[in-house]
């Protein structure tokens, strides 16, 4: 990581000051100020709100107008929201991290499936609040290691860390993660992916929402060749608190690899398609997921 320079201190000393004035607010008030941020970044400045409605009209053909706009009002006040809880979040002691994740859906099995086996793939996507139930995971005590993208800051990439391995989670270069990641599923240790994110040319291209969508392959990959379950998690916002959803991927594994890694990237991509048609305020629809064409729509 290089040294920070002046602008990464300016940077740092702005979100620094973000964080302290977060932690000094009552949990409603931080989320009530969040969620008029996101409304304002709607009504405002409007940053992406045109990649995120049309988004919303594809993914949803059969919607109105006026379903259309609500809903991308809303995703932006879930967004301007959840920002303050990750801000909150490295003020959160493990059990009240545990505490506000309700784990219902699939958590037996989840568990279960830990306990039989050696290592667990879990993977995820930009909706509800993943972060929080990977923590919530790491805080109960179970050995997770997140794959994630360092931030160009590093006095802001320290501080990340720093919160996210106090909540339990120990964290994986993205650059490098193909070279450790095996070795810790072989120690028994669960690791995480947020896979939903356009993959350019290097991805599969899997149904998502009627179009194909370029898809990291990594944990269908790593999955296999370890032999390891995978699981797909969401933490969804359910009132005042999260309901944590996971359910295993139970693709056959048999044929050619490439073929196996298609069928299984496809099926936690339909997955969280379920999800979010059941919530689509708490997707992230600003990220632009269908960039990359297949070679066939280019006449290549």
């Amino acid at each position: 990581m290089r040294k920070p320079t002046l602008v990464d201190r300016i940077e740092y000393t702005a979100f620094a000051t973000a964080l302290a004035g977060a932690g000094r607010l009552s949990r409603k008030s931080a989320e009530s100020w969040g969620a008029r941020l996101g409304r304002f970044g709607y009504h405002g400045p409007r940053i992406r709100r045109a990649v995120v409605e049309e988004h919303l009209r594809r993914a949803f053909p059969d919607r109105d107008e006026a379903w259309v706009k609500d809903t991308a009002e809303a995703s932006y006040t879930h967004l301007g929201r959840e920002m303050m809880t990750t801000l909150r979040l490295s003020r959160l002691t493990r059990e009240e991290v545990v505490s506000s994740v309700r784990h219902e859906v699939g958590r037996e099995r989840f568990y279960q499936a830990f306990r039989e086996r050696r290592g667990m793939v879990l993977v995820g996507g930009p909706f509800g609040k993943w972060e929080l139930g990977a923590a919530s995971v790491g805080a109960q005590g179970y050995p997770v290691d997140a794959i994630y993208q360092p931030q160009r800051n590093p006095l802001f990439n320290d501080s990340i860390t720093a919160a996210r391995e106090r909540m339990g989670l120990h964290l994986l270069d993205r650059r490098t993660a193909s070279k450790t990641a095996l070795e810790k599923l072989r120690a028994g240790r669960i690791v995480a992916f947020v896979a939903d994110q356009n993959a350019g040319r290097s991805g599969v291209f899997v149904p998502f929402f009627g179009r194909l969508a370029s898809t990291h392959r990594g944990a269908a990959l790593l999955a296999v060749r370890s032999g390891a379950p995978m699981f797909f998690g969401a933490a969804i916002r359910d009132g005042d608190d999260y309901y944590g959803i996971t359910e295993e991927i139970t693709e056959s594994r048999e044929g050619e690899l490439d073929e196996v890694v298609y069928r299984m990237t496809a099926a936690f991509t339909a997955t969280l398609e379920r999800l979010v048609r059941r919530w689509p305020e708490q997707y992230f629809w600003h990220h632009r997921r269908w960039k990359t064409r297949p070679p066939a729509e280019l006449g290549a």
